[in-house]
């Protein structure tokens, strides 16, 4: 069997990729059935739970819950090393979205010539969950998956990426209501505004954000680290001040 044949549904991938590519103000695309339906259930079935290996973020932009890859040994850049406290099918995942063959398949999908998997997450939103819209414009090389693990989601329900041309939610032209195994991916450059509805229901959206980015040995990430994109922003204040 080749590599991750039985991981990622690539037809449905490739399927949308003229879309992708031909979307406005900034590419975006969204693929149903990502995962092998049989992979994917056992991803679904051991997505883990809510404890102390969580981090809690409410702030005035948004409110969420997020777990890194590997919380006992925290690391901005996702390490190679496997997740003792995941599920063996959440390792094998892992191990295949950093694999060049799934790199590859995305730089063909996009366009975007991303190099390697800078981060892996797993966010999840429950009653009160929100992000108000915003956009990171992070230069030309970076792509951001979204992938979800809810079930049964109501059409017309908050809970999704959403995709939008300015920073409100009068402004949104996407938002995916189908949120069992599938994926919703944005081109993560200038004017590429998204966010999530606020939440009332008394439910669980489970989902994990992939960032794929082009990468130098030389010259490091396209993007810089967080720690260089802050201070270039503080940069840039004291350049108005």
């Amino acid at each position: 069997m080749e590599p991750g044949k039985n991981i990622i549904n690539w037809d449905n991938v490739f399927k949308q990729s003229q879309s992708f590519k031909n979307n406005e103000p900034f590419m975006f695309g969204f693929v149903e059935e990502f995962i092998q339906q049989e992979f994917y259930e056992k991803l679904f079935e051991t997505y883990p739970k809510l404890d102390d290996m969580w981090n809690e973020l409410n702030t005035i932009v948004k409110y969420q819950f997020n777990r890194e890859w590997n919380p006992k040994k925290p690391s901005e850049i996702v390490s190679d090393e496997e997740d003792p406290t995941l599920s063996i099918y959440w390792n094998e995942f892992k191990q295949y979205v950093q694999s060049e063959e799934f790199i590859e398949n995305f730089r063909k999908f996009s366009g975007v010539p991303v190099t390697k998997l800078k981060a892996l997450r797993f966010i999840d939103y429950r009653r009160g969950g929100f992000t108000v819209p915003h956009a990171h414009n992070l230069g030309p090389s970076t792509l951001i998956l979204m992938l979800y693990f809810s079930k049964n989601w109501k059409k017309g329900d908050p809970g999704g990426t959403f995709m939008a041309t300015d920073s409100n939610e009068e402004s949104i032209i996407f938002e995916p209501y189908n949120l069992d195994n599938t994926m919703a991916i944005f081109h993560d450059g200038e004017n590429a505004f998204h966010g999530t509805r606020y939440i009332t229901k008394d439910v669980e959206r489970h989902a994990i954000q992939l960032t794929l980015e082009e990468y130098s040995s030389e010259s490091g990430w396209s993007a810089g680290t967080q720690d260089e994109q802050t201070e270039q922003k503080r940069e840039e204040l004291r350049e108005i001040e």
